[in-house]
């Protein structure tokens, strides 16, 4: 028996709402099966859920979805895992440079602002002196 889950199983199970279910099956990134009158209810495959745990990781490390699908596709092509790691690498180093530079700039903020409230400091040690 093959197992399948609801949208309501698969979105309580990762803590996400059914409307971001819905979102990451626009995205490209979930691809259920639809039954039912017009085809309303989406039935999800264990594919489905990979996929689903695959992007949540994905997002967790600050990958962008369209980054996390271009890697989760990667793995639906041939047995040679080659090319999917190295594009895997490309991509997790694009995202550590990022992160690195994103560093470097929030450690020159927290100089500027040890700076000034150190400057502050004096000024209102002055102040207090003063009266």
């Amino acid at each position: 028996m093959v197992t399948t889950y609801t949208i309501s199983d698969l979105a309580r199970e990762f803590d996400l709402t059914t409307r971001a279910m819905r979102f990451y099956e626009d995205m490209g990134l979930l691809q259920p099966e639809r039954e039912g009158p017009g085809g309303r209810n989406r039935v999800y495959s264990a594919r489905d859920r990979t996929r689903l745990k695959l992007t949540l990781r994905a997002k967790r490390l600050g990958l962008s979805l369209t980054e996390a699908k271009e890697i989760i596709d990667s793995y639906d092509s041939p047995r040679d895992t080659s090319p999917q790691l190295k594009k895997f690498l490309t991509i997790l180093a694009d995202h550590r440079k990022k992160l690195e530079d994103q560093l470097v700039d929030l450690q020159a903020n927290l100089d500027e602002i040890r700076t000034h409230e150190k400057e502050a400091r004096v000024l209102l040690l002055k102040a207090e002196k003063s009266k």
